[in-house]
């Protein structure tokens, strides 16, 4: 059997034409299938970037991505993206937006019957159902990314990547989100590579953190294993030892160790 990662990044380094620097430069990093990985850094640092090149969407300039040992050098279903803006088409209801992303990716696998019900399947896994004929301005924002994350399900891809899902939202929908997030990953295995400023999030989300380095320049500066057994009680967590130490060590990270080994600064 290999040993080989389920998603692997190797040497990854993304330079702009009119910068004297790369914004990333030598980024390693091994995902395992199922495994829930977030990366945070401080803005600038090239998070969003990182994001950009697994899902195709930018080329690197030097090093690359291979998922389960296929060279990623364009847009795929395989890799399904949720971004801070929920990206719904507003034409479309909950369930026409959802039922449009199956129908392009999986026809050729599930009859119409069957897309019918992925679609609902979907729907139910979010809690939207009862939503499927509305259009997005006639729901909350909290709902609109719950249709974006069950877009991103329906196609049944390798990796989920969630760049921010829930920055624009406010605090009590974004702790609700957070949970089911949690509940979704816990039953489908999902392999998920999430972007966030948020320490908190982070620490109760992942399995690991990734911490990049200032940019530009930026490097994974410190991988953090997150020892917290699944499930996972807010409540519970936010007296735990474990919780705590975890955040304090991202923070400590994020405010005295964030430079790029090598680097000066003045």
């Amino acid at each position: 059997m290999s040993n080989a990662p389920f998603l692997d990044i190797s040497h990854l380094t993304i330079a702009f034409p009119r910068s004297p620097l790369p914004v990333l430069n030598g980024v390693d990093l091994k995902i395992r299938r199922g495994e829930y990985v977030a990366v945070i850094g401080h803005s600038g640092c090239g998070k969003s970037t990182l994001l950009n090149v697994i899902a195709g969407l930018l080329k690197a300039s030097a090093g690359g991505v291979v998922l389960e040992g296929k060279e990623v050098n364009q847009p795929g279903p395989d890799r399904a993206v949720v971004f801070q803006n929920h990206s719904l088409l507003p034409w479309l209801t909950c369930y026409e937006n959802i039922r449009l992303a199956v129908d392009q990716t999986l026809s050729a696998s599930l009859s119409k019957a069957e897309r019918h019900a992925w679609t609902m399947e979907n729907l139910e896994l979010v809690r939207m159902s009862h939503a499927k004929d509305k259009r997005p301005n006639e729901i909350s924002g909290g709902m609109k990314q719950r249709i974006g994350i069950a877009r991103a399900l329906a196609m049944k891809p390798k990796v989920l990547l969630l760049d921010e899902p829930f920055g624009a939202l406010d605090a009590l929908t974004r702790a609700h989100l957070q949970d089911q997030v949690m509940e979704i990953h816990a039953r489908l295995g999902t392999t998920v590579m999430m972007i966030t400023h948020d320490v908190d999030e982070a620490v109760l989300l992942s399995d690991r953190i990734v911490m990049l380095t200032n940019g530009p320049n930026a490097q994974v500066g410190e991988i953090l294993d997150m020892d917290l057994p699944r499930p996972r009680d807010r409540l519970a967590l936010a007296a735990d030892p474990r919780f705590i130490a975890a955040r304090a060590a991202v923070l400590e990270f994020l405010h005295h160790r964030h430079t790029a080994p090598g680097l000066v600064v003045a």
